[in-house]
Protein backbone atom coordinates (compact mmCIF):
# COMPACT_ATOMS: atom_id res chain seq x y z
CA UNK A 1 0.00 0.00 0.00
CA UNK A 2 1.48 3.72 -1.00
CA UNK A 3 1.91 5.58 2.37
CA UNK A 4 2.29 9.30 2.19
CA UNK A 5 4.93 9.80 5.48
CA UNK A 6 3.99 13.33 7.01
CA UNK A 7 6.16 14.16 9.84
CA UNK A 8 5.79 16.55 12.99
CA UNK A 9 8.39 20.00 12.87
CA UNK A 10 10.89 20.52 15.51
CA UNK A 11 11.02 24.24 16.32
CA UNK A 12 14.31 25.90 17.93
CA UNK A 13 13.89 29.38 19.72
CA UNK A 14 16.51 32.08 18.90
CA UNK A 15 17.76 35.75 19.69
CA UNK A 16 16.73 36.79 15.98
CA UNK A 17 13.63 34.87 15.66
CA UNK A 18 10.70 36.15 15.66
CA UNK A 19 6.38 34.73 15.50
CA UNK A 20 5.60 34.93 11.90
CA UNK A 21 5.82 30.70 11.91
CA UNK A 22 2.57 31.11 13.91
CA UNK A 23 0.94 33.68 12.17
CA UNK A 24 1.93 32.53 8.60
CA UNK A 25 1.78 28.77 9.14
CA UNK A 26 -0.01 28.21 12.34
CA UNK A 27 2.50 26.50 13.86
CA UNK A 28 2.18 25.68 17.68
CA UNK A 29 5.73 27.87 18.74
CA UNK A 30 7.51 27.70 21.70
CA UNK A 31 8.20 31.47 22.33
CA UNK A 32 7.80 35.03 20.00
CA UNK A 33 11.14 34.09 19.14
CA UNK A 34 10.92 31.10 17.54
CA UNK A 35 13.51 31.29 14.63
CA UNK A 36 13.75 28.09 13.19
CA UNK A 37 10.49 25.48 11.72
CA UNK A 38 13.10 22.24 11.55
CA UNK A 39 10.72 20.49 9.17
CA UNK A 40 11.96 17.91 7.78
CA UNK A 41 14.81 16.43 9.95
CA UNK A 42 16.73 13.29 10.95
CA UNK A 43 19.36 15.49 12.80
CA UNK A 44 20.15 14.56 16.58
CA UNK A 45 19.69 18.42 17.33
CA UNK A 46 16.24 17.78 15.92
CA UNK A 47 14.47 14.24 14.97
CA UNK A 48 11.21 14.91 13.35
CA UNK A 49 8.80 12.25 13.83
CA UNK A 50 5.99 10.50 11.73
CA UNK A 51 2.68 11.63 12.40
CA UNK A 52 0.58 8.87 10.70
CA UNK A 53 0.55 5.80 8.88
CA UNK A 54 2.68 2.62 9.54
CA UNK A 55 5.70 4.35 10.99
CA UNK A 56 3.22 6.81 12.82
CA UNK A 57 5.38 8.08 16.42
CA UNK A 58 8.76 6.40 14.95
CA UNK A 59 11.66 9.50 14.26
CA UNK A 60 12.56 10.10 10.85
CA UNK A 61 16.44 9.12 11.76
CA UNK A 62 14.69 5.49 12.69
CA UNK A 63 13.54 4.72 9.66
CA UNK A 64 16.78 5.67 7.83
CA UNK A 65 18.43 3.02 10.15
CA UNK A 66 15.88 0.59 9.93
CA UNK A 67 13.52 1.18 6.36
CA UNK A 68 16.23 2.03 4.41
CA UNK A 69 13.96 0.20 1.76
CA UNK A 70 11.54 3.29 2.10
CA UNK A 71 14.51 5.31 0.64
CA UNK A 72 15.31 3.66 -2.45
CA UNK A 73 18.38 2.19 -0.04
CA UNK A 74 20.35 5.30 -0.62
CA UNK A 75 23.74 5.14 0.83
CA UNK A 76 25.13 6.88 3.82
CA UNK A 77 24.81 6.59 7.81
CA UNK A 78 22.75 9.57 8.20
CA UNK A 79 19.74 10.98 6.01
CA UNK A 80 21.24 13.49 3.68
CA UNK A 81 18.88 16.87 3.83
CA UNK A 82 17.31 18.85 6.36
CA UNK A 83 14.39 21.46 5.53
CA UNK A 84 13.90 24.35 7.48
CA UNK A 85 12.11 27.22 7.91
CA UNK A 86 13.49 30.38 9.24
CA UNK A 87 11.99 33.23 10.73
CA UNK A 88 14.32 36.21 10.88
CA UNK A 89 12.57 39.10 12.90
CA UNK A 90 16.43 40.50 13.51
CA UNK A 91 19.95 40.01 11.35
CA UNK A 92 21.16 36.58 11.75
CA UNK A 93 25.29 36.18 12.47
CA UNK A 94 27.19 36.68 9.64
CA UNK A 95 28.44 33.34 9.24
CA UNK A 96 29.96 30.44 6.81
CA UNK A 97 30.01 26.68 6.40
CA UNK A 98 32.12 24.14 5.67
CA UNK A 99 32.55 21.66 2.96
CA UNK A 100 32.26 17.97 3.45
CA UNK A 101 36.26 17.57 3.75
CA UNK A 102 36.84 20.25 5.53
CA UNK A 103 33.69 19.41 8.58
CA UNK A 104 34.91 15.87 8.34
CA UNK A 105 38.47 16.57 9.92
CA UNK A 106 37.35 19.37 11.86
CA UNK A 107 34.34 18.51 13.01
CA UNK A 108 34.16 14.99 14.29
CA UNK A 109 33.52 13.78 10.73
CA UNK A 110 30.02 15.80 10.28
CA UNK A 111 29.29 16.38 6.64
CA UNK A 112 29.34 20.00 5.22
CA UNK A 113 26.44 22.51 4.80
CA UNK A 114 25.49 23.35 1.11
CA UNK A 115 22.44 25.19 1.63
CA UNK A 116 20.04 26.95 -1.05
CA UNK A 117 17.25 29.65 -0.15
CA UNK A 118 13.65 29.79 -1.06
CA UNK A 119 12.87 33.46 -0.13
CA UNK A 120 8.83 33.09 1.29
CA UNK A 121 7.91 36.61 2.43
CA UNK A 122 10.49 39.80 3.71
CA UNK A 123 9.95 43.41 3.97
CA UNK A 124 9.57 45.59 0.99
CA UNK A 125 13.08 46.97 0.98
CA UNK A 126 14.24 43.42 1.95
CA UNK A 127 18.19 42.69 1.63
CA UNK A 128 19.98 39.28 2.17
CA UNK A 129 23.96 39.16 2.56
CA UNK A 130 26.04 36.61 -0.02
CA UNK A 131 29.52 37.21 -0.49
CA UNK A 132 32.63 39.50 0.20
CA UNK A 133 35.02 41.93 -1.49
CA UNK A 134 38.12 40.82 -0.24
CA UNK A 135 40.57 40.12 -2.66
CA UNK A 136 43.13 37.18 -1.38
CA UNK A 137 43.19 36.29 2.67
CA UNK A 138 45.57 38.84 3.52
CA UNK A 139 42.55 41.66 2.73
CA UNK A 140 40.23 38.96 4.01
CA UNK A 141 42.17 39.12 7.74
CA UNK A 142 42.62 42.82 7.62
CA UNK A 143 39.22 43.40 6.80
CA UNK A 144 37.85 41.27 9.38
CA UNK A 145 40.15 42.05 12.11
CA UNK A 146 39.68 46.12 11.80
CA UNK A 147 35.68 45.09 11.55
CA UNK A 148 35.20 46.81 8.12
CA UNK A 149 32.20 44.68 7.59
CA UNK A 150 30.70 47.49 4.95
CA UNK A 151 33.74 46.76 3.39
CA UNK A 152 34.01 43.29 3.19
CA UNK A 153 29.89 41.92 2.91
CA UNK A 154 27.74 42.23 -0.50
CA UNK A 155 24.41 43.12 0.58
CA UNK A 156 22.10 42.53 -1.95
CA UNK A 157 17.93 43.28 -2.80
CA UNK A 158 15.39 40.33 -2.77
CA UNK A 159 12.14 39.75 -2.98
CA UNK A 160 9.24 36.88 -2.14
CA UNK A 161 10.48 34.10 -4.89
CA UNK A 162 14.02 34.53 -5.31
CA UNK A 163 16.62 31.54 -4.58
CA UNK A 164 20.04 31.62 -3.24
CA UNK A 165 22.47 28.63 -3.67
CA UNK A 166 24.78 29.32 -0.69
CA UNK A 167 28.12 26.92 -1.57
CA UNK A 168 30.52 25.95 1.59
CA UNK A 169 32.84 28.53 1.82
CA UNK A 170 30.23 32.02 0.84
CA UNK A 171 29.65 34.27 3.65
CA UNK A 172 26.26 34.87 4.03
CA UNK A 173 23.34 36.32 6.58
CA UNK A 174 19.77 36.21 6.47
CA UNK A 175 18.46 39.83 7.61
CA UNK A 176 15.34 41.17 9.07
CA UNK A 177 12.20 41.06 8.06
CA UNK A 178 12.68 37.80 6.05
CA UNK A 179 11.20 34.53 6.26
CA UNK A 180 12.85 31.42 4.33
CA UNK A 181 12.56 27.45 3.25
CA UNK A 182 16.05 25.92 3.35
CA UNK A 183 17.27 23.27 2.00
CA UNK A 184 20.69 22.28 2.78
CA UNK A 185 22.72 18.91 3.38
CA UNK A 186 21.94 17.22 7.33
CA UNK A 187 24.27 19.45 9.05
CA UNK A 188 24.25 22.35 11.86
CA UNK A 189 27.63 23.70 11.61
CA UNK A 190 27.80 27.23 11.35
CA UNK A 191 30.96 29.34 11.75
CA UNK A 192 30.05 32.96 12.98
CA UNK A 193 32.41 35.95 11.75
CA UNK A 194 30.71 38.86 13.04
CA UNK A 195 27.73 38.91 15.47
CA UNK A 196 26.71 42.62 16.03
CA UNK A 197 28.11 42.59 19.64
CA UNK A 198 25.13 40.95 20.85
CA UNK A 199 24.64 39.15 24.14
CA UNK A 200 23.03 35.47 24.76
CA UNK A 201 22.38 35.14 28.20
CA UNK A 202 24.50 37.84 29.36
CA UNK A 203 27.82 36.72 27.46
CA UNK A 204 28.55 37.07 23.22
CA UNK A 205 27.94 34.04 21.77
CA UNK A 206 30.96 32.18 20.30
CA UNK A 207 32.41 33.59 16.98
CA UNK A 208 34.73 31.22 14.79
CA UNK A 209 37.57 33.68 12.94
CA UNK A 210 39.75 30.89 12.00
CA UNK A 211 37.90 28.64 11.35
CA UNK A 212 35.72 31.20 8.86
CA UNK A 213 39.27 32.56 7.12
CA UNK A 214 40.24 29.24 6.60
CA UNK A 215 37.16 28.06 4.17
CA UNK A 216 36.15 31.68 2.70
CA UNK A 217 37.28 31.38 -1.04
CA UNK A 218 39.02 34.49 -1.56
CA UNK A 219 37.93 36.02 -4.08
CA UNK A 220 34.32 35.19 -4.17
CA UNK A 221 32.26 33.77 -6.69
CA UNK A 222 28.92 34.21 -7.29
CA UNK A 223 26.58 31.71 -8.00
CA UNK A 224 24.15 32.03 -10.42
CA UNK A 225 20.99 29.29 -11.16
CA UNK A 226 19.13 28.91 -14.35
CA UNK A 227 15.29 28.56 -13.22
CA UNK A 228 13.57 26.10 -15.84
CA UNK A 229 10.16 25.21 -16.13
CA UNK A 230 7.94 22.57 -17.63
CA UNK A 231 4.51 23.83 -18.01
CA UNK A 232 1.67 20.75 -17.34
CA UNK A 233 -2.12 21.59 -18.49
CA UNK A 234 -2.61 22.39 -14.65
CA UNK A 235 0.95 23.00 -13.24
CA UNK A 236 4.12 24.44 -13.45
CA UNK A 237 7.52 22.40 -12.36
CA UNK A 238 10.52 25.00 -11.94
CA UNK A 239 13.77 23.82 -11.23
CA UNK A 240 15.61 26.08 -8.77
CA UNK A 241 18.65 23.91 -8.52
CA UNK A 242 20.35 20.81 -8.99
CA UNK A 243 24.05 20.17 -7.72
CA UNK A 244 25.76 17.18 -6.21
CA UNK A 245 23.92 16.84 -2.83
CA UNK A 246 19.64 18.10 -4.29
CA UNK A 247 17.54 18.94 -6.55
CA UNK A 248 14.77 21.56 -5.87
CA UNK A 249 11.94 22.35 -7.47
CA UNK A 250 9.29 24.40 -7.15
CA UNK A 251 5.37 23.08 -8.12
CA UNK A 252 2.59 25.42 -8.60
CA UNK A 253 -0.89 23.57 -9.14
CA UNK A 254 -4.01 25.01 -10.25
CA UNK A 255 -6.49 22.41 -10.50
CA UNK A 256 -5.66 19.12 -10.55
CA UNK A 257 -2.24 17.30 -12.03
CA UNK A 258 -0.55 14.09 -11.81
CA UNK A 259 2.67 13.95 -11.49
CA UNK A 260 5.65 10.98 -11.26
CA UNK A 261 7.48 10.17 -8.14
CA UNK A 262 10.77 8.50 -9.48
CA UNK A 263 13.66 9.28 -7.03
CA UNK A 264 15.08 7.32 -4.09
CA UNK A 265 12.67 9.65 -2.67
CA UNK A 266 10.76 12.82 -2.33
CA UNK A 267 10.29 15.69 0.06
CA UNK A 268 7.55 17.85 -0.49
CA UNK A 269 6.66 21.49 1.28
CA UNK A 270 3.66 23.36 1.17
CA UNK A 271 4.05 27.05 1.13
CA UNK A 272 1.17 28.42 -0.27
CA UNK A 273 -2.50 27.57 -0.52
CA UNK A 274 -4.20 24.02 0.26
CA UNK A 275 -5.36 21.06 -1.29
CA UNK A 276 -4.80 17.87 -1.86
CA UNK A 277 -2.33 14.71 -2.30
CA UNK A 278 -3.87 11.40 -3.24
CA UNK A 279 -6.69 12.34 -1.89
CA UNK A 280 -5.46 13.67 2.01
CA UNK A 281 -5.86 17.37 2.72
CA UNK A 282 -2.53 19.38 2.66
CA UNK A 283 -1.89 22.90 3.51
CA UNK A 284 -0.08 25.10 4.31
CA UNK A 285 2.64 24.44 6.10
CA UNK A 286 2.55 20.49 5.44
CA UNK A 287 5.96 18.75 5.16
CA UNK A 288 5.66 15.35 4.37
CA UNK A 289 8.39 12.54 2.04
CA UNK A 290 6.60 9.77 -0.86
CA UNK A 291 9.13 7.04 -0.65
CA UNK A 292 10.60 5.10 -2.97
CA UNK A 293 8.34 3.43 -5.38
CA UNK A 294 5.54 5.92 -4.67
CA UNK A 295 4.93 6.02 -8.66
CA UNK A 296 2.12 8.31 -9.82
CA UNK A 297 0.88 10.84 -7.24
CA UNK A 298 -2.15 13.75 -7.78
CA UNK A 299 -2.03 17.22 -6.63
CA UNK A 300 -5.11 18.82 -6.63
CA UNK A 301 -6.15 22.29 -5.54
CA UNK A 302 -4.71 25.42 -5.17
CA UNK A 303 -0.93 25.13 -4.43
CA UNK A 304 2.82 26.31 -4.10
CA UNK A 305 5.18 23.01 -2.92
CA UNK A 306 8.85 23.00 -2.68
CA UNK A 307 9.86 19.68 -3.54
CA UNK A 308 13.63 18.29 -2.80
CA UNK A 309 15.30 14.92 -3.69
CA UNK A 310 18.83 13.66 -4.02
Amino acid sequence: MKEVIFLEPVFKEMIWGGNRLKTDFGYAIPSDHTGECWAVSAHANGDCTVKNGTYKGEKLSRLWQNHKELFGNAKGDTFPLLIKIIDAKADLSIQVHPDDAYAKVHENGSLGKTECWYILNCDTDGKIIVGHNAKNKEELQQMIGEHKWDELIRVLPITKGDFFQIEPGTVHAIKAGTVILETQQNSDITYRLYDYDRLSDGKPRELHIDKSIDVIPCPHKSQTTDRKSIHLSQAIIEELVSCEFYTVNKVTVNGQETLQQTEPFTILSVIEGSGEVDGTSINKGDHFILPFGYGAFQLKGSLQLITSHI
